[in-house]
C-alpha cells in the first residue's frame, strides 16, 4: 500500500514537471511581487494559446512602471526654397546686412551691341533710264575698301521720307514765276505718311517751317507763304551816260566813275557786283534738320534751284561731309538756264577759263542723289513725282563693317548688280561715327 501511494506521488511530480515545462504560466508583475514564497502555485489543467504580448506594456520584474517621454516626428522640409535655414540669432548685437531686395525689380542686363552697322540705299535703273524692280540678295554684292562684306540686312519695302525742302529765291523772275506756279503740286508727289520741313535762302537762309505732314493744311499755306518774286541779274555793262574813262591806269573824272575794290573802274565790263546764292548754308541747315527724324526713316534734302553758288560760309566739302556722316542725300529739281541741255553739259565738263556756278551735281554725286532738269513748268511739275518715286522705291542693303568705327576715316563703298546692262546709282562711301545703328524694322503702314 505504502508502496502504491509513493508511486502515485512520484506520478504527480512528473506530470506537474511537464506542465511547466510546456506552458509556463506569465504572471503580472503586481501578483508576483505581492506573492509569498512559501505559497503553492496552481497548475491548470491543460495549456491554453497565448497571443503576443504587447511590448509597450510589459516591465521586468520588480521595475518601477513609467510611462515613457512622447517623441516628436521629425519636422518635414517645404518644397520650392532655395534659401538655407534660418540660424539662430548671435548673442551679440546682429550685424547689419543692408536694406532687403526688392523682389519687384529685374536684375540689370548689359548686353552687347554692335554699332558699326552700315546702310546703303541704292537705285538701279536699265539702258533707258527706267528702274528695275525684283532684284534678290543673290543678285548684290556690296565691297568696302575693295573687300566684300557679308550683307546683314537686304530689303525692297519702301521708307516713310523726312523730307527738308530747299528753295531758290535768288533765280531770275521769270524762273521764279515758273516755281510758283509748280509749288501746288508738290504735296501730291508725298504720301501721307512723309514729312516735310521748308527752307528758302537767297542772301540768306530762312526757316519757314519744321516737319509737318506731307498732306496737311499747314504745309499748303507754308508754301504759298514761300513764294517770291525773284532777283534781277546783276549787269556790269555801261550805261551811255557813264564816262568810264582812264588815262594811265588813272580817273579822268571820279566824280563820274569809282574805283572797284579790286583796282578797276566800277563801270569797266570786267567789274560787275557780286550775286549772293547761299545754297551751302540751305543746304546744310536742311540737313541738320532732317536728323531730327525719327528712326526707319529716309533722310532727303530736296533743292529746287538753278545751282548757284556764291557767299555761304559753310564749305562744300564740310556740307558733303556732314551728309555722309548723318545718311543724308541730297535730291534736287535743276530749274533755269542751268537746266538747259547745253549749258548742264559745258558746266559738268568745266571748260578751261570758264566759272563753274552749278554745284548741285556733285552733292548729287557724293550723297547717291540725283538731279532732274526742268526748263519749263509742266517738267517742273512732274518732276516732284518722279524723284519721290525713284527714292521711296529704292533697295537697301546693310551690313557690319569690319573697321573700327571711331578713327573717322573715309570709306570707299562700291555695290555691284550681278546682271548685264544695269546701272547701280549709290553713294561712293561715308564716313564713319559712333553713332552707328543697328537696322530698325520699318513697316509701310507707320505713321510719321
Amino acid at each position: 500500500m505504502a508502496q502504491g501511494k509513493y508511486v502515485m506521488w512520484a506520478g504527480a511530480v512528473v506530470m506537474a514537471a511537464a506542465a511547466l515545462t510546456v506552458a509556463p504560466m506569465v504572471v503580472p508583475a503586481q501578483q508576483q511581487s505581492g506573492q509569498k514564497s512559501g505559497s503553492t502555485q496552481a497548475i491548470p489543467d491543460a495549456p491554453r494559446p497565448q497571443a503576443l504580448p504587447d511590448l509597450k506594456t510589459i516591465t521586468p520584474a520588480g521595475a518601477a512602471v513609467t510611462a515613457p517621454a512622447p517623441v516628436a516626428p521629425p519636422a518635414q522640409q517645404g518644397p520650392g526654397t532655395s534659401l538655407p535655414a534660418s540660424q539662430a540669432a548671435p548673442t551679440g548685437e546682429p550685424e547689419d546686412q543692408g536694406p532687403p531686395p526688392d523682389a519687384g525689380t529685374k536684375p540689370f542686363v548689359l548686353n552687347a551691341v554692335q554699332v558699326n552697322f552700315v546702310e546703303v540705299p541704292f537705285t538701279v535703273k536699265d539702258s533707258k533710264g527706267q528702274l528695275v524692280p525684283g532684284l534678290t540678295y543673290r543678285d548684290v554684292q556690296v565691297f568696302e575698301n575693295n573687300v566684300r562684306q557679308r550683307m546683314a540686312v537686304f530689303t525692297t519695302d519702301p521708307f516713310p521720307l523726312s523730307v527738308a525742302l530747299v528753295i531758290d529765291q535768288s533765280v531770275t523772275p521769270d524762273t521764279m514765276t515758273k516755281i510758283n506756279n509748280a509749288l501746288g503740286a508738290l504735296q501730291g508727289a508725298f504720301t501721307p505718311y512723309d514729312e516735310v520741313s521748308v527752307f528758302t535762302y537767297n542772301n540768306s537762309v530762312k526757316q519757314q517751317t519744321p516737319f509737318t505732314a506731307a498732306q496737311s493744311p499747314r504745309l499748303g499755306v507754308i508754301l504759298e507763304r514761300s513764294k517770291s518774286v525773284g532777283r534781277e541779274a546783276n549787269m556790269g555793262f555801261n550805261s551811255p551816260l557813264d564816262q568810264g574813262l582812264t588815262k594811265n591806269n588813272q580817273i579822268l573824272d571820279p566824280n563820274t566813275t569809282g574805283r572797284a575794290p579790286n583796282g578797276t573802274t566800277a563801270n569797266s565790263p570786267a567789274y560787275a557786283p557780286k550775286e549772293f546764292h547761299t545754297l551751302n548754308d540751305a543746304i546744310l541747315a536742311a540737313a541738320q534738320e532732317t536728323t531730327k527724324a525719327a528712326k526707319g526713316r529716309r533722310r532727303i534734302v530736296y533743292v529746287i534751284s538753278d545751282g548757284k553758288e556764291y557767299g555761304s560760309k559753310a564749305k562744300e566739302k564740310d556740307v558733303i561731309r556732314y551728309c555722309l556722316t548723318n545718311k543724308v542725300a541730297v535730291w534736287a529739281t535743276m530749274v533755269g538756264d542751268t537746266a538747259i541741255p547745253g549749258m548742264g553739259f559745258i558746266d559738268r565738263i568745266h571748260l578751261p577759263l570758264t566759272m563753274r556756278d552749278n554745284v548741285l551735281p556733285r552733292y548729287a554725286g557724293a550723297t547717291a542723289g540725283q538731279i532732274d532738269a526742268e526748263f519749263r513748268q509742266n517738267g517742273i511739275e512732274k518732276s516732284f513725282a518722279r524723284i519721290t518715286e525713284e527714292v521711296r522705291n529704292q533697295y537697301t542693303v546693310g551690313y557690319y563693317s569690319r573697321e573700327p568705327m571711331i578713327d573717322g576715316k573715309y570709306r570707299k563703298i562700291d555695290v555691284r548688280v550681278l546682271r548685264p546692262n544695269l546701272t547701280v546709282i549709290a553713294k561712293d562711301g561715308y564716313y564713319p561715327t559712333a553713332s552707328a545703328e543697328r537696322p530698325t524694322a520699318v513697316s509701310p503702314t507707320a505713321t510719321p
